[in-house]
């Protein structure tokens, strides 16, 4: 598919930088008794199913009117754009049957009404690229000095001439009209590897039992997992991990399956388009150097060192002999017992917004009041949290919050999300509304960044700051080096079926465990990785859908730089945000970026943030060290 000629559902639409867990055990999970406010309204989108399914029926028979174009692009101008304007209303429409579908097949993933509905979206998507497929070509073969005469002519196409150029670019890419539309039909193929992982890891998957040091069984779904991981137990986060990872491992054999159909895919793809790696094919889709991917990685492996004193500051934070891969999420600060109501949440987040002027906050606000986010966990929801939208409706959020800053700070990184999809949207007609994935975490972490800047403000001891402190070590382990690592071995791991060798579950465990003793030192004694940890990857969801996670990394990069600016008060760095996102697909991301004052082709946002977390390791052990005298004082006085 052209660039931004259909609206990208962003992959923060599958999961966020940091991955939601389980309510408290006092919550209520049966949806039906969660007060109407915290779940969303899809209302707006259709107001019931049978208007989803009469929606449905009425594009299924709209869809051949796009054969009517075929053969007459280069007649006219007008026939160029009638042919343009087409595709654009139908995608629109396909855009809010997918939405709907998909996010009441995440309210409850056991109810296979919803996942038939989903289903049915796919094929009509699949449907339509199909109908859809000779525009490229034959575009393509439209002279260029004519083309740019059409553009001249006919101001309806002025909307489109950075696709029309996009698909110019990707010429000797491009198939023809046959084999783009065999290759459109076959993506309803192609996406049953996300689709099979999905089910099977949500619904079906016989999640195990662990005993808990106080003496309780639990079943750890991932929810469960995610929390208990986290526990201040070493006991029950050792248990948690190697229960879950172990579970995963009896089942390595169907995940490396799936990976491996998904692995071949992108490949298949990426042959057929005459693209030289499954890497290459994906960066050339939203025109990204090929030197950023490799940067990263190289960028990451030259700084592992600040990284390796971040994990003996956590150590010595958590008063450990040895640390272990099972203690990465444990609280730093065993003291902090803050907790965040909705309401708690809601305040500090607008508070922190308003460095970016009134009207920003007021759209967050609107989040909030007219339920664009479905809040709390339930059972058969999704995991995780997401933004996703389309374009005639506002965003829409999910998450399962539990109360704890790091369910406000994926509430603020979802709700960054929306902000760029709604100020897009309102700025940008249709076709240059979708913003492209390499910026779409750029916005969510910014908001992050504000959250954490406002809540060290307002903070009023050093135990509170140390805490907030290393929340921002946690996210940049989770956001850039983790992120980075996962984008590793992503990449390594499509290089090994390009070359011919087998994916299976023990190949790809083996690749997995050697990526992750590197970036966690363990033939150093930084950190031991343990066995079962080789069977993580089988949990990770990005990995079901191709390249995407290295941009985790690079916008996080990116959004550090462009905060610091914003709250440094630097002279316009608030207004060329706003800019940012509100300029949807107009460009380029490298060019969006360098609009907004990054240039993300070169090394220098990798290091200021790098620079930073150098900085924030070392206010924290200037508090710990204030701490420790404070201690010392304290026992003397006693003797």
């Amino acid at each position: 598919m052209a660039f931004q000629m259909i609206r990208r559902h962003l992959a923060s639409a599958i999961i966020p930088l940091v991955v939601l867990a389980l309510a408290s055990s006092s919550q209520d999970r049966d949806r039906s008794k969660i007060a109407d406010q915290y779940k969303w309204d899809l209302s707006a989108i259709y107001p019931t199913e049978q208007e989803w399914r009469s929606q449905k029926d009425k594009l299924s028979i709209e869809l051949p009117k796009l054969r009517d174009f075929q053969g007459t692009l280069a007649s006219s101008a007008q026939r160029l754009a009638e042919a343009l304007e087409t595709r654009s209303r139908l995608a629109r429409e396909l855009d809010r049957l997918k939405l709907y579908a998909k996010l009441m097949s995440d309210q409850d993933t056991r109810v296979s009404t919803y996942q038939g509905m989903r289903q049915e979206s796919i094929q009509l998507s699949s449907t339509f690229e199909a109908e859809a497929a000779y525009i490229q070509p034959e575009i393509l073969r439209i002279d260029s000095s004519r083309l740019n005469t059409f553009l001249t002519a006919e101001p309806r196409l002025r909307v489109y001439q950075h696709y029309l150029d996009d698909v110019m670019r990707r010429r000797a890419h491009t198939g023809s009209e046959s084999e783009e539309k065999l290759l459109g039909n076959s993506k309803v193929i192609s996406s049953g590897a996300f689709s099979t992982y999905n089910i099977f890891s949500t619904a079906e998957f016989p999640h195990p039992s662990i005993v808990l040091s106080d003496g309780k069984t639990t079943t750890l779904d991932e929810p469960a997992y995610e929390l208990y991981r986290a526990s201040e137990s070493r006991e029950d986060r050792q248990k948690a991990m190697s229960g879950f990872l172990g579970a995963l491992a009896s089942y390595r054999g169907t995940f490396g399956s799936v990976m491996n159909t998904n692995v071949q895919a992108s490949i298949f793809y990426a042959r057929a388009h005459k693209y030289g790696s499954s890497l290459e094919a994906s960066l050339a889709d939203a025109n990204i150097p090929a030197s950023v991917y490799p940067r990263l990685l190289e960028g990451v492996h030259r700084n592992l060192r600040t990284f390796h004193r971040y994990l003996m500051l956590r150590k010595r934070m958590l008063g450990l002999g040895e640390l272990h891969y099972y203690d990465l999420y444990a609280p730093l600060v065993k003291s902090d017992s803050g907790r965040y109501s909705v309401e708690d949440a809601e305040r500090n987040i607008l508070a922190a917004l308003a460095p970016l002027g009134p009207e920003y906050a007021a759209v967050a606000k609107r989040a909030f009041s007219e339920r664009w986010i479905d809040l709390y966990p339930s059972e058969g929801k999704a995991s995780g949290g997401y933004e996703d939208d389309t374009y005639d409706v506002h965003p829409y959020i999910l998450l399962n919050y539990k109360g704890e800053y790091e369910d406000m700070s994926a509430m603020a990184h979802e709700l960054g999300h929306a902000m760029q999809t709604y100020f897009s949207d309102k700025t940008q007609p249709y076709a240059l509304s979708s913003y492209p994935d390499f910026v779409a975490e750029v916005a969510s972490t910014f908001n992050e960044a504000l959250l954490l800047a406002h809540m060290l403000k307002t903070a009023t001891d050093d135990e509170t700051k140390l805490s907030l402190l290393g929340r921002y070590l946690e996210t940049i382990k989770g956001t850039l080096f983790r992120q980075a690592q996962f984008a590793e071995f992503q990449l390594r791991m499509h290089e090994m079926a390009e070359r011919g060798e087998p994916l299976t579950g023990d190949s790809i465990s083996r690749l997995y465990t050697d990526i992750v003793k590197k970036y966690y030192g363990d033939d150093q004694g930084i950190c031991k990785v343990d066995d079962y940890v080789a069977y993580e990857w089988a949990f990770i969801p990005h990995f079901y859908l191709g390249f995407y996670v290295y941009q985790y990394a690079t916008s996080f990069a990116a959004s550090s730089a462009l905060s610091e600016k914003v709250l440094s008060g630097e002279p316009g760095a608030s207004e060329r945000y706003l800019r940012f996102i509100s300029a949807g697909g107009t460009k380029y991301p490298i060019d969006l970026l360098k609009d907004a004052g990054v240039d993300m082709t070169t090394d220098e946002p990798l290091q200021l943030t790098v620079n930073k977390m150098n900085r924030v390791m070392d206010e924290i052990e200037t508090l710990l060290a204030r701490r420790e005298e404070r201690t010392g004082a304290k026992q003397n006085e006693q003797r």
